[in-house]
C-alpha cells in the first residue's frame, strides 16, 4: 500500500488587480510527496478532497490584503494553494473525533490531499442521503449564510415584499426560496436570460429581470414593487444598491451579504441615495456567516426536511477535475456561471460498493449505448442484482459519464442517472449511494 502520493494543487501566482484571470492561477504538483499518515501528537486530520466550492469572496482573497479585508479574511499567499469550502474524506486522523473513512466539510486547500486543523471542519452524516456536493453549498456555509441573513437579520413577515440581487447565485437562489416559504412576494435580478428563466421556472420567484437589459434600474424596481420593498438581500452593491434605496419602504431591512460589482474596481461607485437610510429609518446590516456558526444545528433541522420534501431546489454548475477548477472560479467571477460553481475531483468511496466490471458489463453496456427507455431493462437488471446482494439501492446512478433523464418508475419517485455517480475504474464500477 502506498505511504506517499503526489499532490496536485492550484496556486496563486501573484496578487491580482481587477477581475482575476485564469493566468493568475497555476496548476502544479507539489515538490514534496504527501505522507498519508499524520504525525502522532499533531492532532491533525489528513483528507482526500472530492468537492471544492467556487465562491465570489475568493476573488477578494486573490488581491493584496487591506485593513478592511483583513478584518474578515486572511488573503491567499502567492506561491501557495488557494483555499475554500470543500467536501473531503478522512484518510488518517490524530484527533479522536474523526476516524478513517469519515466524510467532512470545511475549509481546505485547492489540492488533492490536505492536512487540516480539525477545529475548522464538520463531520457529515452520510445517513441524511443527499448529494455530498450539497455540503459545499445548501448544507454548508452558503446555506447558513442565506438562512442567517434572511431570518436573523431581515426578520421577515408573511406577505412582505423581498428583492434579491444576484438571485441565481449560491446564496440568492436559497434566499428567494426561503422568502417564498414565508409567503412573501419575491423578485430577483440576474445577468442573463438563462438565469432569469431559472429564477422564474426553477426557484419560484414571482418576478425577475435581467439588470443588463434595464436602462433604468429605478424604473425596473418601481415596475416590480409599485408599493416599495420591505426587504433587500444585497449581493451586488453599486448602482443596484443606489436604486434600491430609492424604493425601500419606511423601516425596511437590508442584509448586506456581498457587493460583487465592487470587489474588483480600482475606483468604486459612489452612492447618491444614502440619506434615504435616515429618511426612511432603514436598518442596513453587513454580516459574515462566522457570526452565526452557533445556529448551524438549528439551520440543519430547518433545511433538511424541506430538501427531502422537495420544497427547496438547489442548482449547481459542476466542473470535473482540479485542472479545470481555475476556469470555473474565474468564470464565476466574470458572471459566466448559471448557478453556483462546484469543482469535483473524484467520487468518494464512503457508502459505496465496488462492483466487478466483468460481472456487470453485460448489464451496463446496453444502457451506455442506448437511450434511457431502451436501456431500462438492463438498468432494472442491475438494480435487481444489487437487491439480491442485499445492498441499498442507489438514489442516483450514472453510467460511464452518459447522462439520462429521470426514470420515475425506479427508487421512490425518481432514479436520476448522472455523470458523477458511476465511474469506470481500473478494477470495476464505482456505484455511489448518495
Amino acid at each position: 500500500m502506498e505511504t506517499t502520493v503526489k499532490n496536485k494543487q492550484v496556486i496563486l501566482r501573484n496578487y491580482v488587480k481587477g477581475i482575476p484571470k485564469e493566468s493568475d492561477l497555476m496548476i502544479v504538483t507539489a515538490s514534496d510527496p504527501v505522507e498519508l499518515k499524520v504525525k502522532p501528537g499533531s492532532a491533525a486530520v489528513m483528507v482526500k478532497n472530492f468537492y471544492l466550492s467556487c465562491d465570489p469572496y475568493m476573488g477578494i482573497l486573490m488581491r493584496a490584503p487591506t485593513p478592511s479585508t483583513l478584518a474578515l479574511f486572511d488573503a491567499f499567499i502567492p506561491g501557495k494553494p488557494i483555499a475554500g469550502i470543500g467536501v473531503s474524506q478522512v484518510i488518517d486522523s490524530d484527533d479522536p473525533s474523526f476516524t478513517k473513512g469519515d466524510m467532512i466539510w470545511g475549509i481546505v486547500n485547492w489540492e488533492e490531499y490536505s492536512t487540516i486543523n480539525p477545529a475548522g471542519i464538520f463531520k457529515i452524516d452520510v445517513n441524511v442521503n443527499v448529494p455530498l456536493s450539497y455540503y459545499t453549498g445548501i448544507l454548508g456555509m452558503i446555506g447558513l449564510t442565506a438562512y442567517a441573513g434572511f431570518y436573523e437579520i431581515c426578520s421577515p413577515k408573511e406577505g412582505e415584499t423581498v428583492f434579491v440581487s444576484a438571485a441565481s447565485g449560491a446564496v440568492g437562489q436559497l434566499v428567494g426560496q426561503f422568502a417564498k416559504l414565508m409567503g412573501c412576494y419575491v423578485v430577483g435580478s440576474a445577468g442573463s436570460k438563462q438565469k432569469v428563466d431559472l429564477l422564474l421556472n426553477k426557484f419560484g420567484y414571482d418576478e425577475a429581470f435581467n439588470y443588463k437589459e434595464e436602462p433604468d434600474l429605478d424604473s425596473a424596481l418601481k415596475r416590480c414593487f409599485p408599493k416599495g420593498i420591505d426587504i433587500y438581500f444585497e449581493n451586488v452593491g453599486g448602482k443596484m444598491l443606489d436604486a434600491v434605496l430609492l424604493n425601500m419602504k419606511p423601516h425596511g431591512r437590508i442584509a448586506v451579504c456581498g457587493m460583487i460589482s465592487q470587489y474588483h474596481l480600482e475606483t468604486r461607485d459612489r452612492l447618491q441615495n444614502l440619506p434615504d437610510i435616515i429618511f426612511k429609518k432603514i436598518r442596513m446590516q453587513g454580516f459574515a456567516v462566522y457570526d452565526f456558526i452557533d445556529r448551524f444545528p438549528k439551520f440543519l433541522e430547518f433545511v433538511i426536511p424541506y430538501i427531502k420534501e422537495e420544497k427547496l431546489t438547489y442548482v449547481e454548475d459542476i466542473v470535473e477535475g482540479l485542472e479545470n477548477g481555475s476556469a470555473a472560479l474565474v468564470g464565476l467571477l466574470h458572471g459566466q456561471n448559471v448557478a453556483r460553481g462546484v469543482n469535483t475531483l473524484l467520487p468518494p468511496l464512503s457508502s459505496s460498493l465496488l462492483v466487478d466490471l466483468d460481472l456487470l458489463s453485460s448489464f451496463a453496456s446496453p444502457v451506455c449505448s442506448s437511450g434511457a427507455g431502451e436501456g431500462l431493462f438492463s438498468l432494472l437488471s442491475v438494480v435487481v442484482l444489487l437487491s439480491l446482494l442485499r445492498l441499498r439501492l442507489p438514489s442516483r446512478l450514472a453510467v460511464f459519464g452518459r447522462v439520462y433523464p429521470p426514470i420515475p418508475a425506479l427508487h421512490g419517485g425518481g432514479c436520476r442517472i448522472e455523470a458523477d455517480a458511476w465511474r469506470k475504474e481500473t478494477l470495476g464500477l464505482l456505484v455511489e449511494f448518495v
